[in-house]
């Protein structure tokens, strides 16, 4: 059953532009729509949800969705929105990063299933690599004048741009690779929409511009805004750069809380984008998060949702638990239960000190650990006093001025996790 995808898109707030006719095209039965993603790295980040997800409610609507690896363009460099051009990669590279690229689209999209609309991944170095230049300019290029590309967007910003230095032929040509890219899934896939970014607009129209010159037909072009946060910061970068979707580049526990740190602003706004959960949820949890903003039911409902989606309900749990080691009431045994990675990122920033494996392996009295082996604390008599007080803890439990530290305490055979009071941590690396 064919559902209305621009009033899904519309209600949610990811719709930019939309072609005349677009909308009338889609009802009418089910469509091929594709978008494509840059294969410059083996892992998409979180700025490439937004396409992700119009794909994933394209798919839902009943219609088939087309994942486009951009082989080819990936070698070139697209000029919409960059100052610079990009490295250039191999095709060994950039196999590599396709596979990887549809291992994480899998989570959002079904590319195995008998179904009609089940997704298909491309790849236009498959179509470009035996085209030589001069077929191309021929049979492409002659349809295309240059004062229809220097108008577009893309160029024009680049080339007038005090800072830039202009943009070689290679990017210049861009659009007409992107441009054939839906020329050919048109004739070979029955693809009659193109989806992306508001800022690919002037590409995606130069496709639909061949599309009526060569192919004979009619293609479409459907856009989605730029995604900014209410600070004026910019989507997807957090201070150690990219959110990536692989947990080897950003942890499952730091995505998450890249989610849960939204303002009320940004989570109202991006429980609807990054979510499938209803109009009617997101009005209950939006109602309930105005009447208790501390709790942040926003925020936690869609880093929930978005965590499970791209990692796993398992690593949610881990991430949820590591939350709630620095703030809540956690064991031992929750610590331990973190893995390196996690704990590292949990406990980011603080202080750190080494120690052999020598140090612990007959036991290192309390006092040893806080001062002369570990320097957390100045001296032993500070040490001493707050002992007595009763605010020293190791791995969240607290301890008397008889403990020893033995290998039994170590989290990853290697940590361990030294307290004062609520808020000061201190960690020891046993090496």
């Amino acid at each position: 059953m064919i559902k209305n995808f621009v009033e899904e898109l519309t209600w949610r707030g990811m719709i930019h532009t939309v072609m005349p006719g677009a909308e009338e095209h889609l009802m009418e039965g089910m469509r091929s729509a594709y978008i494509g993603f840059d294969p410059t790295a083996d892992s998409l980040h979180i700025g490439n949800l937004v396409p992700i997800m119009l794909l994933a409610h394209y798919q839902r609507c009943g219609h088939k969705p087309v994942a486009l690896v951009g082989g080819a363009t990936g070698m070139i460099g697209d000029p919409s929105g960059k100052s610079n051009e990009r490295n250039l990669l191999d095709e060994k590279t950039l196999r590599h990063n396709q596979d990887a690229i549809k291992k994480q689209l899998s989570h959002f999209l079904d590319f195995e299933s008998d179904a009609e609309n089940a997704a298909v991944l491309v790849n236009n170095y498959d179509w470009m690599k035996d085209f030589s230049f001069l077929e191309f300019i021929r049979d492409v290029g002659k349809h295309i004048t240059v004062n229809y590309m220097m108008a577009k967007d893309s160029v024009k910003n680049r080339i007038s741009a005090e800072a830039s230095e202009g943009m070689s032929f290679t990017e210049f040509t861009y659009q007409l690779v992107q441009g054939y890219d839906f020329l050919h899934l048109f004739k070979e896939n029955n693809c009659s929409i193109q989806m992306g970014g508001s800022d690919q607009w002037g590409n995606i129209t130069t496709g639909t511009e061949l599309i009526r010159r060569i192919g004979n037909g009619k293609g479409y072009a459907v856009t989605c805004p730029l995604i900014t946060k209410s600070d004026g910061s910019k989507f997807g970068k957090s201070e150690g750069g990219n959110v990536w979707l692989d947990a080897n580049r950003t942890s499952p526990y730091k995505f998450y809380q890249y989610w849960l740190n939204s303002s009320d602003e940004d989570a109202e706004k991006y429980i609807k984008i990054f979510t499938f959960l209803t109009a009617e949820e997101i009005n209950t949890l939006t109602e309930a998060h105005k009447e208790a903003p501390h709790l942040r039911i926003l925020q936690k409902r869609l880093a929930e949702e978005i965590t499970v989606m791209v990692h796993s309900k398992a690593d949610l749990d881990n991430a949820i638990k590591a939350s709630t080691i620095l703030f809540g009431k956690s064991t031992s045994d929750d610590l331990k239960g973190l893995n390196e990675q996690t704990f590292l990122d949990v406990f980011d920033g603080v202080p750190q000190s080494e120690i052999s494996h020598g140090d612990i392996d007959g036991g290192l009295d309390i006092i040893g650990a806080l001062v002369e082996k570990g320097g957390f604390l100045k001296s032993n008599g500070e040490a001493r006093r707050a002992l007595k007080e009763n605010s020293i803890s190791v791995n969240k439990e607290k301890v008397k001025d008889n403990y020893s530290i033995t290998t039994e305490d170590l989290i990853n055979n290697k940590f361990v996790l030294l307290q004062r009071g609520k808020k000061n941590y201190f960690v020891l690396r046993v090496v």
